[in-house]
């Protein structure tokens, strides 16, 4: 089988297109970085999902811990707590054996006018059961993160607004989100490298890769296993994380420098990435 043949038959398997059984042996090269890029496909769907919902639940998360009333501020503050408390990897296994408990069937809700079936099947599954527990996750950090930034508004910029006339939600959204992000943006690059590297942690953790189809990681496990030589799928899993990172960082730059354009440029913060090595 030439390269182009084993793209063409193993380039978009884990999402269910192309040959469906795996090489067995006498893997090239070809076959480990096509096998690895097409896993890669989850890899940046959960981080891509997560960091969508997460952002806008993050968003409210901040403004909850910010508020006067500990009815609102104490529950944002525990669901941060408990979420930045424990691995990511028991989050995944729990959730897992949670969702398992769960009927298969669905679960009847009665609204009183009528009666629906919310589906609870494809709560096992990882893209959906492992995307809600990232969604939380990454909630939990980011909600921190634009905490602090909220909180270090500058009140020049409130008292500007607000001899400008400017009130409530209008204030929010014209002032304050803005200048909140502008402050928080280097540290949720790094969260957002952060959760792309998470997502490693999937077929790990508990949620099972249905049909052989799993991540990155997954398949350059399967290599190294069958191999028994991880010096060349690990280092081509590496590559193809390096370049979205890469990705991250170009497309979060140019968000950056856009919440900066207003600055002189000796004042525009440049991004400056460090990556954690342990959540």
């Amino acid at each position: 089988m030439t390269c182009l043949e084993t793209i063409q038959a193993y380039g978009l398997r884990s999402i269910g297109i192309g040959e469906r059984l795996l090489p067995k042996s006498d893997f090239t090269l070809c076959d480990q970085f096509t096998l690895i890029g097409s896993g890669l496909i989850w890899n940046v769907y959960f981080g891509f999902i997560s960091l969508v919902i997460g952002f806008f639940l993050a968003t409210g998360v901040a403004l909850a811990k910010n508020a006067d009333s500990p009815f609102i501020r104490k529950p944002a503050e525990l669901f941060v707590f408990v979420f930045r408390g424990s691995p990511l990897f028991i989050q995944f296994f729990l959730a897992y054996e949670l969702f398992v408990l769960l009927p298969k069937v669905g679960i009847d809700i009665n609204l009183g006018f009528t009666e629906i079936t919310a589906e609870t099947r494809w709560l096992t599954r990882a893209w959906l059961g492992a995307v809600i527990v990232l969604i939380l996750n990454t909630t939990a950090y980011t909600g921190e993160i634009f905490y602090g930034a909220l909180r270090s508004v500058p009140m020049g910029d409130i008292e500007a607004a607000d001899a400008y006339g400017l009130t409530g939600w209008p204030r929010f959204k014209r002032i304050v989100w803005p200048t909140m992000l502008r402050l928080a943006w280097p540290a949720y690059t790094n969260e957002a490298i952060f959760l792309f590297h998470a997502t490693a942690l999937v077929y790990f953790s508990g949620f099972p890769a249905w049909r052989q189809k799993g991540d990155a990681l997954y398949y350059a496990n399967y290599f190294a296993d069958k191999t028994f030589n991880p010096f060349i799928p690990y280092p081509i899993l590496a590559f193809y994380f390096i370049l979205v990172v890469l990705g991250i960082i170009g497309l979060f730059g140019v968000i950056n420098r856009r919440l900066n354009r207003h600055l002189p440029q000796e004042r525009q913060k440049k991004l400056k990435i460090r990556p954690q090595i342990i959540r």
